[in-house]
């Protein structure tokens, strides 16, 4: 069933023509995401924190919480081990170890200088009722993020009857359930609420016909063989018409990671769509990528790597799925500072 539905999605992208990321001249990078998404945005922004100028964070937690340790990553920075007890508790993620280590990987070069996050604006949301990743872990990511952070500069949504997903106002499930495609309806647009303290304040969405394109693009441009290394064969942008006659200029880029069984090969397109960010992108120049992730036998629910199930390097400027979303980042923005090229099958 898993090879039929993955033979189905292929020849649905192959239908939706997977073209070649445009190369365009975008600015104001940011990030966003919810679950293991929210974990490498964190982990991007940190990593390449001079490129980027702020982040919102649904469901996840500090940057290198995992350590590298599934065991650890599931028990003390989520609940989602299926053998042991879960071990969250304010404080459980251990920050001070946590800052330590990201000084260390600034002091090696291996991250960009922290100094360069104290420029950046956060959002945070965490559902109360979230049972995968509970407070304590967002609540510690808050004391990790004010260590390099002005308070000013972080907000902090903490009093959502939510479970785990991402809140909107108008599509998926009661905001209570736990369940795919892990959407829920809140009543509340979190898509907005990040974007308008990232960029804000915005002009109003665009509650008509989006006026831009989807296009799916091929990932594997960016990383050699995506699929061995928990990427899709392709990924999505949605670009407004005001970007695309302009090439990008006067545009900025939001960068959107889903969360774990939000994959194409779980939900279709239907993160990308129902999310909420492409009617904000459409009134206010945003060209949103959608970089995307894929199952592997180390990692069966599609998540972004942020416990190492494929490089050890994952949360540092070297690591590959880091890597392949700079070049993304690079091309859509018109800049170069990663030296590797990939072509499809190998890199040089």
């Amino acid at each position: 069933m898993r090879i039929l539905m993955i033979l189905l999605l292929w020849i649905s992208a192959a239908q939706a023509q997977v073209v070649s990321l445009p190369e365009m001249h975008a600015g104001q990078v940011s990030v966003s995401g919810l679950s293991s998404g929210a974990y490498m945005a964190v982990q991007f922004e940190v990593a390449y924190s001079r490129s980027v100028v702020g982040a919102g964070v649904i469901a996840g937690g500090p940057y290198f919480c995992a350590q590298g340790s599934v065991f650890t990553a599931t028990t003390s920075c989520s609940c989602t081990s299926d053998l042991f007890t879960c071990r969250v508790r304010s404080g459980g993620t251990r920050v001070p170890d946590l800052i330590a280590i990201t000084d260390w990987f600034a002091a090696l070069q291996t991250i960009d200088p922290t100094s360069a996050l104290a420029g950046h604006r956060i959002w945070m949301l965490s559902g109360t009722l979230d049972t995968v990743v509970p407070q304590a872990v967002m609540n510690d990511l808050q004391t990790y993020y004010r260590h390099y952070v002005d308070a000013n500069r972080i907000a902090y949504k903490r009093n959502l009857a939510a479970e785990h997903a991402m809140p909107t106002d108008s599509y998926g499930n009661n905001c209570s359930e736990l369940g795919s495609p892990y959407i829920n309806n809140c009543n509340y647009d979190a898509a907005g609420e990040l974007l308008n303290w990232i960029y804000g304040p915005l002009a109003a969405r665009n509650s008509g016909t989006l006026g831009g394109r989807f296009l799916a693009f091929d990932q594997s441009e960016f990383i050699a063989a995506p699929f061995w290394h928990g990427m899709a064969d392709y990924g999505y942008v949605y670009i407004p018409a005001a970007c695309d006659s302009s090439g990008g200029a006067m545009c900025k880029l939001h960068v959107v990671f889903h969360g774990c069984l939000q994959a194409p090969a779980n939900i279709g397109t239907t993160f990308v769509r129902r999310a909420g960010y492409n009617a904000w992108a459409d009134s206010n120049r945003l060209i949103i990528l959608y970089p995307q992730a894929a199952a592997t036998y180390t990692n069966p629910n599609a998540c972004w790597d942020w416990f190492a199930y494929d490089d050890t390097r994952y949360a540092q400027k070297a690591g590959r799925q880091m890597v392949a979303i700079k070049r993304m980042v690079e091309r859509l923005t018109g800049t170069t500072s990663v030296a590797l090229i990939c072509r499809r099958g190998r890199c040089t």
